[in-house]
């Protein structure tokens, strides 16, 4: 007589899993993000509708305007984004602009793009030096109509070279570049473009950031303050002295499901105010205007 060992008694036995094999397996259901935003002045809903596919690799997006006096839909647009190929499609317009990017080197990246109603596009070549913080970037749109756009990046800021082509003057290289460093406890920067030098500084802390700008040599002078009273709410202001307009902007949020916005702007006289809400897969945002 012979005896049957079990898988239980013996455990040189291979273990079986007795599961009944699954005949239709599906992956698992893509989270759906819909949000809506409503403008009371112009009684114009918003909305926009997006997924993110393959465990996030690509996203996808649909939006579209709808009027809520005639109920008529405006602007439709689709985008198709991943990490190589981007594509954004106008539904009224038949048009759609294509973006790519590949890796042709581990220090060396293509980047293109394409509007194919326009017939008009870009070429950026990327090439990171030894340091990381080093870079030189080289643009040119097509069709050509000059040479590159030259970018040089270092840790203390850029320097970009173009061919500038006036009618009554020869070709003439412009120079556009930004220098920032550590001055006292904030950040100091230069920037300089279109002959118009701009100079900023920045002080932030937990509670509060102070950002000045000074313009030349126009000698326009503006700045931006920001308080935040606690971790909910914050108070964002900003004045132009030369002008005498401001703004103001108030926020405060109630968990992650919640959020409040309310401000006003002295150029255009308007005031507005918004509620954003979070639940399990939708988010809607109410934004209602006043004068």
């Amino acid at each position: 007589m012979v005896e049957m060992e079990s898988a239980a008694e013996n455990p040189n036995y291979p273990a079986v899993d007795y599961k009944r094999p699954s005949i239709l397996s599906f992956p698992r259901r893509p989270a759906l993000r819909v949000t809506s935003e409503f403008d009371s002045e112009s009684a114009v809903f918003f909305h926009k509708i997006s997924c993110k596919l393959l465990d996030s690799l690509a996203k996808f997006k649909f939006s579209f305007n709808h009027s809520g006096k005639g109920g008529d839909i405006s602007e439709p647009q689709f985008s198709f984004v991943s990490k190589h190929l981007s594509l954004h499609y106008d539904l009224e317009d038949h048009n759609a602009l294509v973006k790519t990017s590949i890796d042709l080197a581990p220090s060396l990246q293509l980047t293109a793009s394409h509007d194919l109603k326009a017939q008009q596009g870009e070429v950026t070549v990327l090439a990171n030096l030894a340091d990381p913080a080093y870079s030189l970037q080289l643009s040119t749109p097509l069709p050509s109509v000059g040479l590159p756009k030259a970018t040089f990046r270092f840790p203390l800021g850029e320097l970009s070279l173009q061919e500038k082509q006036e009618e009554e003057v020869n070709n003439l290289l412009s120079v556009d570049g930004v220098l920032k460093g550590q001055l006292f406890n904030g950040l100091c920067s230069a920037h300089y473009k279109d002959e118009e030098l701009k100079l900023r500084y920045g002080y932030k802390d937990d509670e509060i950031s102070f950002l000045p700008i000074l313009s030349l040599p126009s000698n326009a002078l503006s700045f931006a303050f920001k308080r935040r009273f606690g971790p909910s709410d914050k108070l964002s202001y900003w004045y132009n002295c030369d002008s005498n307009y401001w703004s103001a902007v108030y926020k405060r949020t109630y968990g992650k499901d919640f959020k409040f916005k309310a401000g006003y702007d002295s150029e255009i006289r308007l005031g507005w105010a918004s509620l954003w809400v979070s639940a399990s897969f939708f988010n809607y945002v109410f934004h209602t205007q006043y004068h």
